[in-house]
Protein backbone atom coordinates (compact mmCIF):
# COMPACT_ATOMS: atom_id res chain seq x y z
CA UNK A 1 0.00 0.00 0.00
CA UNK A 2 2.89 2.35 0.81
CA UNK A 3 4.45 1.64 -2.59
CA UNK A 4 1.19 2.49 -4.37
CA UNK A 5 0.86 5.70 -2.32
CA UNK A 6 4.46 6.61 -3.12
CA UNK A 7 3.99 6.07 -6.85
CA UNK A 8 0.74 8.04 -6.73
CA UNK A 9 2.41 10.95 -4.95
CA UNK A 10 5.28 10.98 -7.43
CA UNK A 11 2.93 10.98 -10.43
CA UNK A 12 0.88 13.80 -8.89
CA UNK A 13 3.95 15.97 -8.27
CA UNK A 14 5.45 15.15 -11.67
CA UNK A 15 2.21 15.87 -13.55
CA UNK A 16 1.77 19.16 -11.67
CA UNK A 17 5.30 20.19 -12.64
CA UNK A 18 4.69 19.15 -16.25
CA UNK A 19 1.46 21.15 -16.29
CA UNK A 20 3.25 24.26 -14.99
CA UNK A 21 5.98 24.04 -17.63
CA UNK A 22 3.38 23.34 -20.31
CA UNK A 23 1.37 26.39 -19.27
CA UNK A 24 4.51 28.59 -19.50
CA UNK A 25 5.36 27.28 -22.98
CA UNK A 26 1.73 27.66 -24.13
CA UNK A 27 1.58 31.30 -22.96
CA UNK A 28 4.82 32.00 -24.86
CA UNK A 29 3.51 30.33 -28.02
CA UNK A 30 0.30 32.36 -27.79
CA UNK A 31 2.37 35.55 -27.76
CA UNK A 32 3.26 35.07 -31.43
CA UNK A 33 1.02 32.25 -32.73
CA UNK A 34 -2.71 32.80 -32.80
CA UNK A 35 -5.18 29.96 -32.64
CA UNK A 36 -3.06 27.36 -30.78
CA UNK A 37 -5.68 24.93 -29.48
CA UNK A 38 -5.18 24.46 -25.72
CA UNK A 39 -6.53 20.90 -25.59
CA UNK A 40 -4.49 19.64 -28.53
CA UNK A 41 -1.39 21.28 -27.07
CA UNK A 42 -2.07 19.76 -23.62
CA UNK A 43 -2.55 16.28 -25.09
CA UNK A 44 0.69 16.47 -27.10
CA UNK A 45 2.54 17.90 -24.09
CA UNK A 46 1.48 14.98 -21.88
CA UNK A 47 2.51 12.43 -24.52
CA UNK A 48 5.97 14.02 -24.69
CA UNK A 49 6.22 14.18 -20.88
CA UNK A 50 5.48 10.46 -20.60
CA UNK A 51 7.19 9.40 -23.84
CA UNK A 52 10.08 7.61 -22.12
CA UNK A 53 7.63 5.44 -20.17
CA UNK A 54 5.73 4.74 -23.40
CA UNK A 55 8.97 3.70 -25.09
CA UNK A 56 9.56 1.03 -22.44
CA UNK A 57 6.61 -0.94 -23.82
CA UNK A 58 8.81 -2.58 -26.45
CA UNK A 59 11.38 -2.17 -29.20
CA UNK A 60 8.78 -0.93 -31.69
CA UNK A 61 8.25 2.13 -29.52
CA UNK A 62 11.89 3.22 -29.78
CA UNK A 63 10.94 6.65 -31.14
CA UNK A 64 9.21 7.46 -27.86
CA UNK A 65 12.32 6.41 -25.93
CA UNK A 66 14.43 8.81 -28.00
CA UNK A 67 11.88 11.60 -27.52
CA UNK A 68 11.77 10.87 -23.80
CA UNK A 69 15.56 11.04 -23.56
CA UNK A 70 15.57 14.57 -24.93
CA UNK A 71 12.63 15.42 -22.68
CA UNK A 72 14.75 14.61 -19.62
CA UNK A 73 17.29 17.24 -20.66
CA UNK A 74 14.60 19.80 -21.41
CA UNK A 75 12.92 19.08 -18.09
CA UNK A 76 16.10 19.57 -16.07
CA UNK A 77 16.99 22.94 -17.55
CA UNK A 78 13.41 24.15 -18.00
CA UNK A 79 12.92 23.71 -14.25
CA UNK A 80 15.91 26.00 -13.71
CA UNK A 81 15.15 28.61 -16.38
CA UNK A 82 11.37 28.94 -16.77
CA UNK A 83 10.59 29.94 -13.14
CA UNK A 84 13.28 32.63 -13.41
CA UNK A 85 11.73 33.85 -16.67
CA UNK A 86 8.29 33.94 -15.02
CA UNK A 87 9.64 35.96 -12.09
CA UNK A 88 11.28 38.44 -14.44
CA UNK A 89 8.00 38.94 -16.29
CA UNK A 90 6.08 39.50 -13.04
CA UNK A 91 8.60 41.47 -10.96
CA UNK A 92 9.91 43.71 -13.73
CA UNK A 93 6.37 44.05 -15.10
CA UNK A 94 7.17 42.76 -18.58
CA UNK A 95 3.74 41.26 -19.19
CA UNK A 96 3.72 42.78 -22.65
CA UNK A 97 7.15 41.32 -23.40
CA UNK A 98 6.38 37.64 -22.82
CA UNK A 99 7.57 36.92 -26.34
CA UNK A 100 10.98 38.49 -25.73
CA UNK A 101 11.60 36.84 -22.35
CA UNK A 102 10.28 33.49 -23.58
CA UNK A 103 12.39 33.67 -26.74
CA UNK A 104 15.54 34.43 -24.73
CA UNK A 105 14.77 31.41 -22.53
CA UNK A 106 14.28 29.24 -25.62
CA UNK A 107 17.59 30.45 -27.06
CA UNK A 108 19.38 29.57 -23.81
CA UNK A 109 17.87 26.06 -23.93
CA UNK A 110 18.92 25.71 -27.56
CA UNK A 111 22.49 26.75 -26.71
CA UNK A 112 22.61 24.24 -23.85
CA UNK A 113 21.43 21.48 -26.17
CA UNK A 114 23.95 22.46 -28.85
CA UNK A 115 26.93 22.61 -26.50
CA UNK A 116 25.81 19.46 -24.69
CA UNK A 117 25.51 17.52 -27.95
CA UNK A 118 29.00 18.59 -29.01
CA UNK A 119 30.55 17.56 -25.68
CA UNK A 120 28.76 14.19 -25.83
CA UNK A 121 29.85 13.29 -29.34
CA UNK A 122 33.39 14.73 -29.37
CA UNK A 123 35.41 12.50 -27.02
CA UNK A 124 38.78 13.48 -25.62
CA UNK A 125 41.73 11.43 -24.42
CA UNK A 126 42.79 11.94 -20.79
CA UNK A 127 46.41 11.03 -20.11
CA UNK A 128 47.67 9.64 -16.82
CA UNK A 129 51.05 8.27 -15.72
CA UNK A 130 51.34 6.27 -12.50
CA UNK A 131 54.09 4.35 -10.73
CA UNK A 132 53.65 1.17 -8.69
CA UNK A 133 56.10 -0.75 -6.59
CA UNK A 134 57.24 -4.22 -7.63
CA UNK A 135 59.55 -5.85 -10.09
CA UNK A 136 61.25 -3.55 -12.53
CA UNK A 137 59.64 -4.09 -15.91
CA UNK A 138 58.74 -2.23 -19.06
CA UNK A 139 55.84 0.21 -18.65
CA UNK A 140 52.32 -1.09 -19.21
CA UNK A 141 50.18 1.08 -21.49
CA UNK A 142 46.43 0.69 -21.10
CA UNK A 143 43.28 2.41 -22.37
CA UNK A 144 40.21 2.62 -20.14
CA UNK A 145 36.67 3.33 -21.31
CA UNK A 146 33.39 3.03 -19.47
CA UNK A 147 29.66 3.77 -19.70
CA UNK A 148 29.30 3.39 -23.45
CA UNK A 149 25.54 2.76 -23.16
CA UNK A 150 25.61 1.43 -26.70
CA UNK A 151 22.20 1.52 -28.30
CA UNK A 152 20.35 3.85 -30.64
CA UNK A 153 21.74 7.28 -29.64
CA UNK A 154 25.18 6.07 -28.52
CA UNK A 155 25.58 3.89 -31.57
CA UNK A 156 27.96 2.39 -34.07
CA UNK A 157 29.46 5.71 -35.17
CA UNK A 158 30.20 6.74 -31.59
CA UNK A 159 31.79 3.37 -30.85
CA UNK A 160 33.95 3.85 -33.95
CA UNK A 161 35.29 7.06 -32.39
CA UNK A 162 36.45 5.06 -29.37
CA UNK A 163 38.05 2.34 -31.49
CA UNK A 164 39.81 4.84 -33.77
CA UNK A 165 41.23 6.86 -30.89
CA UNK A 166 42.24 3.74 -28.98
CA UNK A 167 44.05 2.14 -31.93
CA UNK A 168 45.89 5.41 -32.54
CA UNK A 169 47.23 5.18 -28.97
CA UNK A 170 48.45 1.61 -29.61
CA UNK A 171 47.93 0.34 -26.03
CA UNK A 172 49.05 -3.00 -24.62
CA UNK A 173 45.60 -3.70 -23.18
CA UNK A 174 42.08 -2.20 -23.21
CA UNK A 175 39.68 -2.16 -20.24
CA UNK A 176 35.92 -1.58 -20.59
CA UNK A 177 34.61 -0.72 -17.13
CA UNK A 178 30.89 -1.52 -17.36
CA UNK A 179 27.59 -0.26 -18.82
CA UNK A 180 28.69 -1.36 -22.25
CA UNK A 181 25.10 -1.36 -23.55
CA UNK A 182 22.05 0.69 -22.70
CA UNK A 183 20.09 -2.03 -20.89
CA UNK A 184 19.28 -4.25 -23.90
CA UNK A 185 22.10 -5.65 -26.08
CA UNK A 186 19.69 -6.14 -29.00
CA UNK A 187 20.72 -2.82 -30.58
CA UNK A 188 24.39 -3.77 -30.30
CA UNK A 189 23.63 -6.88 -32.35
CA UNK A 190 21.11 -5.31 -34.72
CA UNK A 191 23.32 -2.39 -35.75
CA UNK A 192 26.46 -4.50 -36.33
CA UNK A 193 28.55 -2.91 -33.56
CA UNK A 194 30.49 -6.13 -33.15
CA UNK A 195 32.37 -5.49 -36.39
CA UNK A 196 33.57 -2.19 -34.92
CA UNK A 197 34.49 -3.53 -31.48
CA UNK A 198 36.52 -6.39 -32.96
CA UNK A 199 38.81 -3.83 -34.63
CA UNK A 200 40.48 -3.41 -31.23
CA UNK A 201 43.68 -5.46 -31.35
CA UNK A 202 45.83 -4.72 -28.28
CA UNK A 203 48.59 -7.29 -27.72
CA UNK A 204 47.30 -8.32 -24.27
CA UNK A 205 43.58 -8.30 -25.09
CA UNK A 206 40.34 -6.45 -24.35
CA UNK A 207 38.58 -7.04 -21.02
CA UNK A 208 35.24 -5.88 -19.71
CA UNK A 209 32.96 -6.04 -16.68
CA UNK A 210 29.23 -5.65 -16.18
CA UNK A 211 27.56 -2.46 -15.02
CA UNK A 212 24.20 -1.77 -13.47
CA UNK A 213 22.52 -1.25 -16.85
CA UNK A 214 23.38 -4.76 -18.00
CA UNK A 215 21.43 -5.96 -14.98
CA UNK A 216 18.51 -3.68 -15.82
CA UNK A 217 18.37 -5.21 -19.30
CA UNK A 218 18.26 -8.75 -17.85
CA UNK A 219 20.02 -10.24 -20.90
CA UNK A 220 23.48 -10.77 -19.46
CA UNK A 221 24.11 -14.20 -21.08
CA UNK A 222 23.34 -12.69 -24.50
CA UNK A 223 25.60 -9.72 -23.81
CA UNK A 224 28.48 -11.98 -22.75
CA UNK A 225 28.13 -14.03 -25.94
CA UNK A 226 28.05 -10.90 -28.11
CA UNK A 227 31.12 -9.48 -26.40
CA UNK A 228 32.97 -12.77 -26.73
CA UNK A 229 32.31 -12.71 -30.49
CA UNK A 230 33.57 -9.11 -30.51
CA UNK A 231 36.87 -10.10 -28.90
CA UNK A 232 36.01 -8.78 -25.43
CA UNK A 233 36.56 -11.13 -22.50
CA UNK A 234 33.98 -10.38 -19.83
CA UNK A 235 35.17 -11.01 -16.28
CA UNK A 236 32.45 -11.89 -13.79
CA UNK A 237 33.87 -12.16 -10.29
CA UNK A 238 37.12 -13.68 -11.45
CA UNK A 239 40.83 -12.94 -11.30
CA UNK A 240 43.18 -13.87 -14.12
CA UNK A 241 46.90 -13.56 -14.75
CA UNK A 242 47.54 -11.73 -18.02
CA UNK A 243 50.77 -12.64 -19.85
CA UNK A 244 52.61 -12.95 -16.50
CA UNK A 245 52.55 -9.13 -16.36
CA UNK A 246 49.59 -8.34 -14.10
CA UNK A 247 46.64 -9.83 -12.27
CA UNK A 248 43.27 -8.55 -13.39
CA UNK A 249 40.12 -8.80 -11.28
CA UNK A 250 36.77 -8.13 -12.89
CA UNK A 251 33.93 -7.77 -10.41
CA UNK A 252 30.22 -8.23 -10.78
CA UNK A 253 28.51 -4.87 -10.40
CA UNK A 254 27.43 -3.52 -7.03
CA UNK A 255 23.84 -4.16 -8.23
CA UNK A 256 24.47 -7.87 -7.73
CA UNK A 257 24.02 -8.38 -4.01
CA UNK A 258 25.48 -11.90 -4.26
CA UNK A 259 28.78 -10.94 -5.80
CA UNK A 260 31.99 -12.21 -4.24
CA UNK A 261 33.96 -10.02 -1.90
CA UNK A 262 37.19 -8.51 -3.14
CA UNK A 263 39.05 -10.53 -0.50
CA UNK A 264 37.80 -13.74 -2.14
CA UNK A 265 39.10 -12.48 -5.49
CA UNK A 266 42.51 -11.34 -4.29
CA UNK A 267 45.37 -13.18 -6.06
CA UNK A 268 47.49 -15.43 -3.88
CA UNK A 269 50.78 -14.03 -5.15
CA UNK A 270 51.84 -10.40 -5.34
CA UNK A 271 54.80 -10.71 -7.67
CA UNK A 272 53.08 -8.61 -10.35
CA UNK A 273 50.66 -5.65 -10.11
CA UNK A 274 47.03 -6.24 -9.22
CA UNK A 275 44.46 -4.30 -11.28
CA UNK A 276 40.76 -4.23 -10.33
CA UNK A 277 37.76 -3.27 -12.47
CA UNK A 278 34.56 -2.50 -10.57
CA UNK A 279 31.94 -0.45 -12.41
CA UNK A 280 30.51 1.34 -9.38
CA UNK A 281 33.05 3.15 -7.12
CA UNK A 282 31.08 2.36 -3.98
CA UNK A 283 34.04 1.17 -1.87
CA UNK A 284 37.52 2.68 -1.94
CA UNK A 285 38.53 1.35 1.47
CA UNK A 286 38.71 -2.38 0.74
CA UNK A 287 40.92 -2.16 -2.39
CA UNK A 288 43.57 -0.13 -0.59
CA UNK A 289 43.45 -2.35 2.51
CA UNK A 290 43.98 -5.43 0.33
CA UNK A 291 46.79 -3.80 -1.62
CA UNK A 292 45.30 -3.33 -5.10
CA UNK A 293 47.63 -1.30 -7.30
CA UNK A 294 45.04 0.19 -9.66
CA UNK A 295 41.26 0.33 -9.22
CA UNK A 296 39.09 1.48 -12.18
CA UNK A 297 35.43 2.48 -12.22
CA UNK A 298 32.84 4.48 -14.11
CA UNK A 299 29.11 4.77 -13.37
CA UNK A 300 28.92 8.37 -12.13
CA UNK A 301 29.14 10.12 -15.54
CA UNK A 302 30.45 13.04 -13.47
CA UNK A 303 26.77 13.90 -13.18
CA UNK A 304 26.62 14.11 -17.02
CA UNK A 305 24.62 17.36 -16.95
CA UNK A 306 25.38 20.28 -14.61
CA UNK A 307 24.61 20.62 -11.72
CA UNK A 308 24.13 16.86 -11.18
CA UNK A 309 27.81 16.57 -10.23
CA UNK A 310 26.90 18.11 -6.87
CA UNK A 311 24.83 14.99 -6.18
CA UNK A 312 27.49 12.48 -7.31
CA UNK A 313 30.06 14.27 -5.15
CA UNK A 314 27.88 13.68 -2.10
CA UNK A 315 27.22 10.03 -2.92
CA UNK A 316 30.74 8.86 -3.80
CA UNK A 317 34.06 9.39 -2.05
CA UNK A 318 35.59 9.79 -5.50
CA UNK A 319 33.01 10.59 -8.16
CA UNK A 320 35.42 11.53 -10.94
CA UNK A 321 39.09 11.57 -11.90
CA UNK A 322 42.28 10.19 -10.42
CA UNK A 323 43.39 9.90 -6.82
CA UNK A 324 46.26 8.11 -5.08
CA UNK A 325 45.23 6.82 -1.64
CA UNK A 326 48.13 5.24 0.25
CA UNK A 327 49.58 2.90 -2.41
CA UNK A 328 46.41 2.34 -4.45
CA UNK A 329 45.72 4.36 -7.59
CA UNK A 330 42.02 5.04 -8.17
CA UNK A 331 40.41 6.16 -11.42
CA UNK A 332 36.74 7.01 -11.98
CA UNK A 333 35.87 7.91 -15.57
CA UNK A 334 32.95 10.09 -16.60
CA UNK A 335 32.35 7.62 -19.42
CA UNK A 336 32.46 7.51 -23.19
CA UNK A 337 28.73 7.46 -23.85
CA UNK A 338 25.74 8.84 -21.99
CA UNK A 339 22.47 7.76 -20.40
CA UNK A 340 19.22 9.28 -21.60
CA UNK A 341 19.78 12.49 -23.57
CA UNK A 342 22.90 12.58 -25.78
CA UNK A 343 24.10 15.64 -23.91
CA UNK A 344 27.01 16.43 -21.61
CA UNK A 345 27.21 19.73 -19.78
CA UNK A 346 29.94 20.08 -17.18
CA UNK A 347 31.38 16.74 -18.31
CA UNK A 348 32.64 15.29 -21.57
CA UNK A 349 32.83 12.00 -23.41
CA UNK A 350 36.29 10.58 -22.66
CA UNK A 351 38.70 7.67 -22.62
CA UNK A 352 41.81 7.36 -20.47
CA UNK A 353 45.31 6.52 -21.66
CA UNK A 354 47.26 5.26 -18.65
CA UNK A 355 50.93 4.39 -18.49
CA UNK A 356 51.87 2.24 -15.51
CA UNK A 357 55.55 2.47 -14.61
CA UNK A 358 57.28 0.08 -12.22
CA UNK A 359 59.66 0.84 -9.40
CA UNK A 360 61.58 -1.74 -7.41
CA UNK A 361 60.27 -1.97 -3.87
CA UNK A 362 63.83 -2.29 -2.62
Amino acid sequence: MKIVAGIGSFLLIYTTLVAYLGWAVYVWLMSFLEGVNLWIFAALWLVVAYSYAIGRIGHRWLGFTVLGSYWFAFLQYAILLIPVANLIVLVVDLKNDVFVVGSLTAIMLLLLFSVGTYLAYSPVVRNLEITVEGKEAEPLHMVVGSDFHLGFLSGKRHLQRFVTKTNALDPDVVFLAGDLVDDDPVWYARYGMSEVMEQLKPALGVYGVLGNHEYYGKKIPLLVRLMDKSGVKMLRDETILVANRFYLTGREDHTNGNRLSLLELKPEKDTVPWIVMDHTPADLKTPRELGADLHMSGHTHKGQMWPNHLLTKRIFELDYGYRLIEKTHFLVSSGFGFWGPPLRIGSRSELWSITMNFRSSS
